[in-house]
């Protein structure tokens, strides 16, 4: 009796391998097709000068390639904790990064980004705004543009690229600095349209795309020339990069000719329709 026992329960034993079996090679089947079908995933970390063209042409890449964008927004300089250059000390994953050449070049410096993945996408301009249904100031000139700086009750300006650029350099080469430092606000964090807005400021200035897409200002236009700075923003692929073949291919599509029309609806001028000097 034992011994027929054991026979029949060795039985069972021996039909119930090949059906775990199969069901271990099905699970490990579904799990391996799962991985090859997950869409590829970027980590981008994007400057404000460029977030209103990137928003649209991120969208589009996507859609054309069905990566998934995981997007970060923050200045290109500057101590703000959702800065980019604050963002990569910390190691917050990146595998691209798109912000003010000048930065970008740090990045490179410092051995954060590769060196020969930068590539220009936009040249941008600094402009200003004031509140809506206010009274646009005369900035047409040098001289105007100087007069409406000392006339004003206060202004402000980006702590990034273009706010550094006027406080460090311009206010002081127009001789105003000392005298106008007392009613200026270096804003940190956030847009300076929206500062201005808020009445917080009587007029503001940073980049145009950035105060372009602003409700509750108008824009009165860009500095004159002979004040202006012109900012390149520039793309590079992170030597952290977990995926650098997909962070290239979607520089590669920030920069191509069919990018150009939404860079330039955003107040910007496509890199690639500047001469190479």
């Amino acid at each position: 009796m034992t011994s027929g026992t054991t026979g029949e329960h060795r039985g069972v034993r021996k039909k119930a391998w090949p059906a775990l079996s199969f069901v271990g090679l099905l699970v490990a089947t579904t799990l391996l097709a799962a991985a090859f079908q997950a869409p590829a995933r970027l980590d981008v970390m994007s400057s404000g000068g460029f977030t209103a063209a990137y928003l649209e042409l991120s969208k589009a890449f996507s859609e054309q390639t069905g990566v998934v964008l995981d997007t970060v927004y923050g200045a290109s300089m500057g101590g703000a904790t959702s800065a980019i250059p604050s963002r990569l000390q910390r190691d917050e994953a990146a595998d691209v990064v798109i912000l003010a050449g000048e930065a970008l070049a740090l990045l490179v410096g410092s051995g954060q980004v590769v060196a020969d993945s930068r590539v220009d996408l936009a040249s941008s301009r600094i402009g200003m705004a004031v509140r809506h249904g206010t009274a646009i100031p005369n900035i047409r000139t040098i001289e105007a543009f100087t007069q409406t700086l000392l006339q004003t009750k206060s202004l402000a300006y980006s702590a990034s690229a273009s706010g550094t650029y006027l406080s460090t350099v311009l206010f002081p080469r127009l001789g105003i600095g000392e005298q106008i430092a007392h009613k200026s606000i270096r804003v940190v964090g956030e847009r300076v349209g929206t500062v201005v807005a808020r009445g917080d400021a009587d007029i503001g200035f940073q980049q145009v795309s950035e105060l372009l897409p602003i409700e509750g200002i108008t824009y009165a236009g860009p500095i004159p020339d002979e004040a202006q700075k012109i900012t390149v923003f520039a793309a590079g692929v992170t030597t952290s990069a977990k995926d650098p073949d997909t962070a290239k291919r979607l520089i590669a599509f920030l920069s191509s000719p069919n990018a150009a029309p939404i860079i330039t609806k955003t107040g910007m001028t496509p890199q690639l329709s500047i001469p190479s000097r």
